[in-house]
């Protein structure tokens, strides 16, 4: 791994240089003040048959920003929000292989990111509060901004940084294209993806309409081997009491339905905009698991064959996710004043059920294979209204004073029922076939499960906020600065007993300063810094005034509505060169320090399930520290007489450190680099162009009480080929995981935190997870 790392980072250096030492070539036109994002209307034949490679934009705003057009991703055809952000700097994902749900901006858990939609905050199912990027279709994507720091002028939840996804816009379209085509998966799969883009004039604005359809599909295999529990003190825990194998087949299939609008209407004095967006997820999650006495056999079941266990579960998903959004924008003679009024809602529903058949059991003594039967109820609905004030006074020549309020009235529900039964299955050891059998067979009536202990949660968070901030200009000076007061009432009710409901509040605020600077040392030379203070809030499962049994392997967790949010100090310091017309090549140093972490303690009361078992309460008991340093590099080599030629590649090193009950660890899941290369060759001649990119992630360490999980990826590669047809129509091929996307876990189990201290370990486990390429022809036709 270091041999590698190190390769990598001399690879990367020495393209810096040369690229830091090229001369400037007939191509340095001038700068323009911003690359993107002024309103300028583009053709649906732009979109469709792309002229030019996508790079990296330069922003020219205070606050250090990475802006990418959608040009810079639609050529690999990314489906998802997710997909497309494998290519920037700084992101890592842990989800399942060929997914890309949970954005982790510089590897830290995705509840550190705040995650905007046009510029305002959207509700997820997570209880971090995040939000799955797998839900926003890559095609509603005008632009993606990776905003380093913080700004008084939005919210403060942005430990690690803030992703605003901005959607295409009525004003940058003319025209519209349709989109079809489908992707092919290693099992012989075939999924169809549809879609459809419209913008022009309608009376006195402009509208914009997309649909879009998209087939979904991820088949894996997982491998997992488990060992029994060992001696105390055996920190390198040795695999030689082999307890079980499991062999497990899982796909997720799904079809996701999305929409989007926006009308604008520009005047001499006033601006209106609405606009909105729809997403709709149907999704099944089957799984199929052989669990083994013996690491390699395949035999059938007990007693002559080595078959333990056969499990079948499956989860049937039904997701709606929609915001809707408007804006005032009015021109005065004491400045500008906008209002800004939003409302988004997110509706989870699962049921889940899973049977699973027993084989080991002791026939010699009469007895036989037992059945389980669960069955899961799960339903979330998390609404959220806006409304945001903001007012901009001229101080002087290039130099603003903005002042403003936001108001956010957040309700979520979350309720879960629970289902279990029992049966016994008396002479199936001698004639059951896994080949044609399946544990659904022999499922219960509904009737005859019991029903465990419900769980009905309500939280309630309001939040009043005000803000101001001064900003200005000087010469090659952007400078802003800023503070802003955040006041957030929590009400938590726990309505699982409706004879005995639980409900507590909690009041806090903080106060958030900000600043940045952007300097122009040149031309095409610049530095940027900043420093602001942050915010995460907690987790909603940790603030339930409830005690969950069992939450912790044997062990329950016991809510806190009582806990602070993390707050976190922070600072970033860069540098970027223009290169030629369009490239950019940058550098960027950043350092977290963040205080009352929260983590989970022993309250010393003995937990439900009697003695030796514990109740976990999570706390403001830490701190953490987190620093890394991130390159980028976007150009054609048009200083080496290849302006059809780009180039593309960002790595990132990243590192943390936590101090927890349980001693010194880094941020969990955080990976300790990332990296993306990649090329684009366009051959204007023949109308053709192909390219490839390949990325990597570093391993991940997770540790809770009772758990601890080592994580590593193999590599993505990605190629895709293009063929133009006259101005309006587009081809192109891609295929994608051409490695066969591998992720490989190892799990530290103990029964508690003292087991732990002293590496007593209750079980070992090896998994791993593989799926096979996927290729996909799409195809684009403008009108």
């Amino acid at each position: 791994m270091i041999r590698t790392f190190s390769l990598h980072s001399a690879a990367a250096l020495a393209l810096a240089t040369a690229l830091l030492s090229a001369p400037a070539t007939a191509q340095d036109a001038p700068i323009p003040a911003e690359d993107r994002g002024d309103g300028t209307i583009t053709t649906s034949q732009d979109i469709v048959v792309l002229g030019s490679v996508g790079y990296r934009n330069r922003s020219d705003e205070a606050e250090p920003v990475l802006s990418y057009d959608s040009e810079f991703f639609q050529r690999f055809e990314p489906l998802t929000a997710g997909d497309a952000l494998k290519r920037v700097p700084s992101v890592t994902f842990l989800s399942d292989v060929i997914e890309s749900d949970g954005a982790r901006l510089r590897g830290l858990p995705p509840g550190y990111t705040q995650i905007l939609i046009n510029g305002e905050r959207v509700p997820g199912n997570g209880d971090d509060r995040s939000f799955f990027l797998d839900r926003i279709p890559a095609e509603l994507i005008d632009r993606v901004e990776i905003v380093r720091s913080s700004s008084a002028r939005r919210t403060g939840d942005a430990v690690a940084g803030t992703i605003n996804i901005e959607l295409r816009d009525a004003y940058e379209l003319d025209g519209g294209y349709v989109r079809a085509g489908g992707l092919y998966y290693d099992d012989k799969e075939l999924e169809p993806s549809l879609g459809a883009v419209y913008g022009g004039a309608v009376g006195p604005g402009r509208l914009l309409v997309g649909l879009n359809f998209q087939g979904r599909h991820n088949p894996k295999k997982k491998f997992s081997l488990r060992y029994g529990d060992s001696p105390e003190n055996n920190p390198d825990y040795a695999v030689d009491d082999f307890d079980n194998r499991e062999d497990q087949t899982d796909t997720r299939d799904g079809k996701d339905y999305s929409a989007n609008a926006t009308y604008e209407i520009k005047g001499e004095t006033t601006d209106f905009r609405i606009g909105g967006f729809y997403v709709r997820t149907d999704r099944t999650e089957t799984e199929r698991s052989f669990e083994f006495n013996d690491p390699t056999a395949i035999s059938g079941p007990l007693p002559t064959g080595a078959l333990v266990s056969d499990n079948s579960n499956i989860n049937n998903i039904d997701q709606e996710n929609y915001s809707l959004d408007a804006r005032v924008q009015h021109r005065w003679s004491l400045g500008e004043t906008t209002l800004r009024i939003g409302y988004a809602r997110f509706d989870d529903k699962q049921r889940e059920s899973e049977n699973e058949i027993g084989f080991d059991v002791d026939y010699d003594d009469g007895e036989v294979p037992e059945f389980e039967q669960a069955f899961t109820a799960t339903d979330l609905t998390d609404k959220e209204f806006t409304a945001k004030l903001d007012h901009e006074f001229e101080l002087g020549k290039d130099i603003q004073l903005v002042i403003g309020g936001y108001y956010q009235d957040k309700k979520r529900k979350h309720s879960t029922l629970a289902f279990e039964g029992e049966d016994e299955l008396p002479g199936l050891q001698t004639s059951y076939d896994r080949s044609a059998d399946n544990p659904d067979d022999f499922a219960l009536p509904f009737d005859d499960l019991d029903p465990e202990d419900p769980v009905r949660i309500r939280i309630k968070e309001r939040r009043l906020d005000g803000f101001a901030l001064v900003q200005g200009k000087s010469g090659g000076l952007t400078w802003e600065a800023g503070v802003r007061y955040e006041t957030t009432k929590l009400d938590v009710a726990d309505y699982s007993d409706s004879t005995d409901i639980l409900a507590q509040s909690k009041d806090y605020e903080k106060f958030l300063p900000s600043a940045s600077i952007k300097f122009d040392l040149t031309a095409r030379d610049r530095i940027t810094a900043s420093v602001a203070r942050t915010n995460r809030r907690p987790e909603f499962n940790y603030v339930t005034p409830a005690t969950l049994t069992e939450e912790i392997g044997d062990n329950d967790l016991r809510g806190n509505p009582q806990l602070d949010p993390e707050t976190s100090w922070g600072a970033d310091l860069g540098y970027e060169r223009r290169i030629g017309r369009s490239g950019v090549i940058g550098i960027n140093a950043f350092y977290r320090d963040v205080t009352d972490l929260i983590e989970l303690t022993n309250t010393g009361d003995e937990g439900d399930g009697g003695e030796g078992t514990i109740v976990y309460q999570p706390q403001n008991i830490g701190d953490g520290k987190v620093w890394g340093v991130e390159f980028d590099l976007s150009t054609d080599l048009g200083f080496l007489g290849l302006p059809d030629t780009g180039i593309f590649g960002n790595i990132s090193w990243l590192d943390s450190e936590v101090t927890d009950p349980l001693g010194k660890r880094r941020f969990n899941g955080q990976s300790d680099y990332v990296y993306n290369v990649g090329f684009i060759q366009d051959l204007p001649k023949w109308g053709v162009a192909f390219g490839a990119t390949h990325r990597k992630q570093g391993a991940a360490f997770d540790r809770v009480i009772g758990e601890e999980i080592t994580t590593t990826y193999g590599g993505d590669l990605e190629i895709f080929v293009e063929k133009r047809f006259g101005k309006s129509f587009t081809i192109r091929a891609v295929g994608s995981n051409l490695l066969n996307g591998a992720k490989r876990e190892a799990f530290n189990k103990f029964d508690d935190a003292a087991d732990q201290l002293v590496r007593e370990f209750d079980e070992y486990e090896l998994e791993s997870e593989k799926a096979g390429p996927v290729f996909q022809l799409m195809a684009r036709y403008a009108f």
